[in-house]
């Protein structure tokens, strides 16, 4: 065992009893290598990542890579999702110099923590132009023993360039209605019109995107952008990216048409998409966005919820290869592990399960063939669209009876790290879709998440953890993300249950926003607090890439924080955020769709709508909250309690009418007339193509 052993991230913990002496990130491994003058070899990786698994069985594992790493260099393994500061300040200086970043990430440091050389995966010997792993090491010590002087320079001009490369935030101001017209142009412009999605292979879910047209469409009626969401939609949830069986959504799909995903299921996709998909299904009604949303979110409950009510982080890609069907009973897997190997079929492995006639039909249904769509004469099961009606029994049947068998497949591994972030962002998707669908059971699953990150991630300060493991709270202070993302899915939790301890608690959160994270002259957002470990640079990036930056999470939780309360200081700080949305938005819009999003809401007011009932139990008084949380105004907050009720500062001075259920909907410092009636609020806040009846 090296010094990993008993951290809690399961990625250090995978590299634990490497024969490398692996340090974690700590002020003692800086100075061990000043003591030693040698320079640090920084990896940075996650649990789920297929070439961070190649690259430590091929080099990590091996003994003499081992032996030479431990004699002249310190190195230092990073969990990029336990600390996404470490992992941004590097990845920028990797992609500054050469292009391009990825993971494993692999940066050489001087003692000092300035890097002076940088890659991602090595192989163990040249391949395709790369240097073999003992080559770079070999060349990099080297290079330390008797060019210091010019190593050193070069990790003082990085570090210096580095501190130089500012941000242009544009100015103070949000986004008006041309800079928002001016991003769905461009966003109309990278659309594949064929195949949905934006760009070409490898195609990522545009989540915050779609968020943003959704929203574009509620305020404008913009068809073209409803079409693009929509559009998305199905061909992501007929793809191979979509797990046909169990639900959830794999991390990318690595061609055009969404058919080979990278087989990664990741807490924040799914939980991005669910709240996508229920939002599409509250726009339009659409049957499939329903089924989508919820497969998604019985997904994240059923195979990511841990024991102490959190969401785990990750399902790895790879699994163990199934043994033959004659050595089974026997052998069970065949100890290879192989990237899509829990997922995919044969029509040799349909026949077995489900005999030949409907084995015919699987293979037609999900789009499984002789020559395969995958590796190996295997198919990722997909929907394509074709011709003809299925028997819906018959396919509810198979897909049981492969479920079933796919269940007794040498499961992925899970990484089981409650990471703050994206359990807030897991909250917000599980409190709404159980909202929508009448749930409860959903709603409490956020419930849970949300008790486990104020009883254990908070300290009595309101501070963050960024993780735990087990019950157990990491060491890492939370960053901008997990505040802003936390506090977002706190204000979701808050509207849903009409309970104001979440309103609180999002209050207590965002303090720390405005108290750590922002600069106070300019309203500019930081990914790191003032006060947190000083880095070769204070990492700041606004925009949008797998989650919402913390900087776009931040104003989008201000902006409705301020909704609910009337807290200016909470309005001005979001509108200052936004303005780099202002100066991004028109010329990235891919990357910044979270920002978009929320500058859509800022413009439309958020409205905010108070629901006063005589009681919490009143069926016309609930119907009348469902009614608020479908409208379709972009970012609308709700407050739901009864008369004279304290929960929620939106319900001050709002009486019943007629001792009936009541709604008042304001934006903008006016209010409407108060209603009795579901219809005409649903007007006021925009109802989509939903029905009531869910």
């Amino acid at each position: 065992m090296n010094r990993l052993a008993g951290v809690t991230s399961p990625y250090l913990l995978q590299h634990a009893d490497n024969p490398v002496d692996w340090w974690p990130w700590r002020p003692e491994a800086f100075e061990e290598a000043k003591r030693r003058d040698v320079p640090v070899l920084l990896s940075v990786g996650y649990s789920a990542c297929h070439w961070c698994h190649v690259m430590a069985h091929e080099s990590f594992e091996d003994q003499a890579t081992a032996d030479y790493l431990n004699e002249h260099f310190v190195s230092v393994k990073v969990d990029r999702e336990e600390r996404p500061d470490v992992d941004a300040v590097y990845m920028e200086a990797v992609q500054a110099a050469t292009g391009q970043g990825g993971w494993p990430m692999t940066v050489f440091l001087t003692p000092d923590a300035e890097p002076f050389y940088f890659g991602t995966y090595f192989p163990p010997e040249p391949r395709h132009g790369m240097p073999s792993f003992p080559q770079v090491l070999e060349g990099v010590r080297q290079a330390w023993a008797t060019r210091r002087e010019e190593v050193t320079d070069v990790a003082g001009k990085i570090v210096r360039d580095l501190a130089q490369r500012e941000i242009g935030y544009g100015d103070t101001q949000a986004p008006g209605e041309d800079e928002l017209a001016q991003a769905l142009l461009g966003l109309t412009r990278e659309y594949d019109p064929q195949r949905g999605g934006f760009g070409g292979a490898p195609k990522f879910p545009p989540s915050m995107v779609l968020e943003f047209l959704l929203r574009h469409q509620a305020r404008t009626g913009s068809e073209g952008a409803l079409q693009m969401a929509r559009d998305t939609c199905e061909r992501m949830a007929r793809g191979g990216i979509y797990d046909q069986l169990g639900g959830g959504f794999a991390r990318y799909s690595v061609d055009r048409d969404w058919v080979v995903p990278h087989f990664e299921k990741m807490l924040y996709d799914n939980a991005l998409l669910c709240r996508v998909y229920a939002h599409l299904w509250r726009a339009t009604g659409s049957e499939l966005a329903r089924r989508v949303a919820l497969e998604t979110a019985d997904f994240m409950v059923r195979e990511l919820r841990t024991d102490e009510g959190g969401f785990a982080s990750a399902l790895d890609a790879d699994s163990e290869e199934e043994a033959p069907r004659e050595a089974r009973p026997r052998e069970g897997g065949t100890g290879r592990h192989v990237e899509g190997a829990y997922y995919v079929w044969t029509p040799e492995q349909l026949r077995e399960v489900l005999g030949d006639a409907d084995a015919e039909l699987a293979a037609q249904y999900f789009g499984v063939t002789e020559e395969g769509t995958f590796e190996h004469g295997a198919s990722v099961l997909q929907l394509p669209q074709q011709e003809g009606v299925f028997d819906a029994e018959r396919i509810e049947s198979v897909r049981r009876r492969l479920l079933e068998r796919r269940a007794e497949r040498p499961a992925p591994g899970r990484d089981d790290k409650i990471v703050a972030a994206w359990n807030g962002l897991a909250i917000a998707a599980l409190a709404e879709t159980g909202a929508y669908f009448d749930r409860p059971d959903l709603v409490e699953a956020a419930v849970g998440a949300a008790d486990l990150l104020v009883r254990l991630h908070m300290d009595e300060h309101a501070a963050l953890a960024r993780t735990s493991k087990d019950g157990h709270v990491g060491a890492n202070a939370g960053v901008l993300e997990d505040y802003a993302d936390v506090a977002e899915g706190l204000l979701a939790l808050a509207s849903v249950t009409g309970e104001g301890v979440w309103l609180d608690f999002a209050g207590l959160l965002l303090d720390h926003v405005l108290d750590r994270f922002t600069d106070p002259e300019s309203g500019a957002l930081f990914d790191t607090a003032a006060d947190a470990e000083k880095l070769i640079r204070r990492p700041q990036d606004p925009t949008d890439n797998a989650t919402p930056s913390g900087w776009s999470a931040a104003a989008g939780a201000l902006l409705g924080y301020a909704a609910h309360t009337g807290s200016e200081a909470h309005r001005t700080a979001a509108e200052k955020a936004l303005g780099v949305v202002r100066a991004l938005g028109p010329r990235v819009p891919r990357f910044i769709g979270w920002g978009l999003a929320v500058a859509e809401a800022a413009l439309d007011g958020p409205r905010e709508v108070a629901v006063v009932a005589p009681s919490l139990a009143d069926e016309a008084a609930r119907a009348l909250h469902r009614t608020a949380l479908l409208g379709t105004a972009p970012g609308a907050v709700v407050a739901y309690g009864t008369e004279g009720g304290e929960e929620f500062p939106l319900l001050a001075g709002r009486p019943l009418v007629d001792g009936a259920p009541t709604a008042y909907v304001c934006r903008h410092f006016t209010c409407d007339a108060p209603t009795t009636d579901p219809e005409r609020l649903r007007d006021a806040l925009g109802g989509g193509g939903t029905a009531l009846g869910g």
